[in-house]
């Protein structure tokens, strides 16, 4: 059975996150829809990079086996702001199914909502004291049940191998790594 997985992005969306996670899942076979939470499809990443969506988040329909979501400013900040992002989030986490976050996402997007409630979180740096302090690890990558989150871009790698291997195994993270010269 497919898998399917939303990535949710926006205006200063970080290209380096997003991207990695499309195309890491991608390679492991996972169907990806990449959804904008603006009122069209095209968004400015961070740093210039235009990204064209596969839809608008109003348009997606069904569940999906993992919901993934960028970091990145203000990119997080307007994640966070999105009423049908976080409703679907919220369903995600009583479904028991996955859910990631990476750089400022886990601590702007995530932590706001009560989403990383019971759960070990990572942050990038700089908004790693907006997580409570129970709660924060200083891990590149934090799998905690059906939550997953990582650091920032130069983890982006590392944090898409390990949600491939949420959804697929081990073995398929460790085929798709090989190829790309990195270990899972």
């Amino acid at each position: 059975m497919r898998k399917r997985v939303l990535v949710a992005v926006a205006q200063g969306t970080e290209e380096i996150e997003a991207v990695t996670v499309i195309d890491v899942l991608r390679r492991a076979g996972a169907e990806v829809t990449v959804a904008s939470v603006e009122a069209e499809p095209l968004i400015t990443a961070s740093r210039g990079v235009r990204l064209l969506a596969d839809c608008l988040i109003d348009d997606c329909r069904g569940e999906y086996d993992l919901i993934v979501l960028p970091g990145g400013m203000p990119g997080a900040e307007r994640l966070r702001d999105c009423a049908a992002l976080i409703e679907r989030l919220r369903e995600q986490r009583r479904a028991g199914r996955a859910y990631a976050a990476i750089c400022a996402a886990p601590a702007v997007a995530l932590q706001p909502h009560g989403l990383l409630a019971g759960h070990q979180a990572t942050a990038h740096p700089g908004f790693i004291e907006q997580l409570p302090a129970a709660q924060a690890s200083s891990a590149r990558v934090v799998v905690d049940g059906s939550c997953i989150t990582s650091r920032g871009p130069g983890t982006a790698l590392e944090f898409s191998l390990a949600l491939v291997a949420q959804l697929f195994g081990q073995a398929a993270a460790e085929a798709v790594a090989a190829p790309l010269v990195v270990a899972p």
